[in-house]
């Protein structure tokens, strides 16, 4: 018998989770922190809803927070075993899981000091040497080469094409003859994507777990470099800065690539830009090394360093040269973490720059619900920080092409790619609305047989 459990991503866009049991083998597939909404984020402190210490391995499609942040935890709770990941995925997956270490530390230390936690002493979820237990047991699995985390589940990688090292992971269950296949799309990435390769078409399935983030709605039909281009110019006009939330791994390479492609194009002023934020700054050099695997080809560049990291880029990785950025008045370009602006550097610059209408906020990509990116996407006239309601007058532009995340009209287009339909289809990682939407959409256009599994749903997988 081969059980899929789903104890993250069902019906909401975090925490992804995917436990695969198969002749004995229990193989978890991602193993994401929960974030967004507080009901959200105290299901990070639930009792973990399998035993840790009885599985075989994890498998990671990517190295995003909501795909790796919880791993640190079940080591915690008694997890020992395999790791397995692209190697770009384990070098970024270090960077975030460091950070997301430090921040719970921080959250922790803060608690006790102000007295608000109803816990005491509150704990972090984990520590810095939870994260370093877990780098221990991180094992390579190199794209489009079959690998066993444990028998009788064989798994390979595939180019998402939604971040360095992102993989849809195809599965055989090798328990007989005819094994059952399994498709699991992590995050899909787009077509024409900046930086990335265009996601790999999906190999044939019996079952197939699908992403739909954007499972309702597609994103502008714009051409992406126009639209960023446009809002550096008005940035540039109102005199001010432009304040741009990415996230540090992803969103904020892409932001340079494509501020590089302008400059060098001459379409925007040679203005300086300040990635502040140091673990964007480490993922920049992850970049850097291997930019083989980035798709530059819209750079007429000799090096391919320079087109990642750009000129005129000043790194700050300190506090005291985050500090310093404060006396920039523009203009100026500062990209900052994190990308749904709930913490890190970026709130101190929000602070700073929304109750003055010279600057200009630049929101690029999807902000979850209960975010602080959220309501300013959503035209709140205010947003709180640090205890105070900080007016926003600073303009407020939307960038959406530089999502990397497929939309509707692109994850339909990776499907059309299917060489049959799966026998049935699991639709996760979304929102209620989109992963309806883009099931009724299956079941009436296509007549397939989609499910979109409740958090904790398990499901037997019967072969043909």
């Amino acid at each position: 018998m081969t059980k899929l459990t789903f104890h993250g991503a069902a019906r909401t866009v975090t925490g992804s989770k995917y436990l695969l049991e198969a002749g004995g083998a229990r193989v978890l597939i991602d193993c994401g922190l929960f974030q967004g909404l507080k009901e959200l984020r105290e299901r990070n402190w639930a009792p973990t809803p399998f035993d840790p210490a009885t599985l075989d391995a994890v498998v990671l499609t990517h190295a995003h927070l909501d795909h790796v942040g919880f791993l640190p935890r079940i080591v915690r709770e008694g997890f020992g075993k395999p790791v397995y990941c692209t190697p770009a995925t384990r070098e970024l997956a270090e960077i975030i899981l460091l950070d997301s270490a430090k921040l719970q530390e921080d959250d922790a230390a803060y608690a006790n000091r102000k007295g608000f936690s109803k816990h005491h002493p509150a704990l972090p979820l984990y520590e810095t040497r939870d994260v370093q237990r877990t780098m221990e047991l991180f094992a390579d699995g190199p794209r489009n080469t079959w690998f066993c985390p444990a028998e009788p589940i064989w798994m390979r990688y595939h180019d998402a094409g939604h971040l360095l090292g992102s993989a849809l992971v195809e599965v055989e269950i090798r328990d007989r003859q005819q094994p059952l296949r399994i498709l699991f799309s992590g995050d899909v990435g787009r077509y024409d994507g900046p930086l990335y390769h265009d996601p790999t078409p999906p190999p044939a399935c019996d079952y197939l777990v699908c992403e739909s983030t954007y499972g309702n709605r597609d994103h502008p039909d714009e051409d992406l470099l126009e639209g960023l281009a446009g809002a550096v110019e008005r940035a540039v006009r109102r005199g001010g800065v432009m304040l741009m939330a990415a996230f540090a791994v992803g969103r904020a390479q892409q932001l340079i690539y494509l501020l590089q492609l302008l400059k060098s194009a001459n379409r925007i002023p040679d203005l300086p830009v300040f990635l502040d934020s140091p673990m964007a700054c480490n993922a920049t050099d992850v970049y850097r090394r291997y930019a083989a695997e980035c798709d530059l080809s819209e750079a007429e560049l000799n090096a391919s360093q320079r087109a990642i990291q750009g000129r005129e880029v000043i790194l700050a990785r300190t506090q005291n040269q985050s500090k310093a950025i404060n006396q920039t008045r523009g203009p100026a370009i500062i990209i900052a973490s994190s990308g749904m602006m709930t913490g890190g550097r970026i709130v101190h610059h929000l602070q700073q720059r929304l109750p003055d209408a010279r600057h200009t906020i630049i929101l690029g990509g999807y902000q979850a619900v209960g975010t602080r990116g959220r309501l300013i996407e959503e035209g709140a006239p205010a947003v709180r920080m640090h205890g105070q309601d900080v007016p926003v007058r600073a303009a407020v532009e939307k960038i959406p092409g530089l999502s990397g995340h497929a939309d509707r009209t692109e994850l339909l287009r990776w499907l059309d790619h299917l060489p049959q339909p799966p026998r049935r289809t699991f639709l996760t990682h979304g929102e209620p609305e989109a992963a309806d939407a883009l099931a009724e959409h299956l079941r009436i256009a296509r007549g397939w047989t989609v499910d979109v599994p409740a958090l904790g749903a398990a499901v037997e997988l019967a072969h043909a």
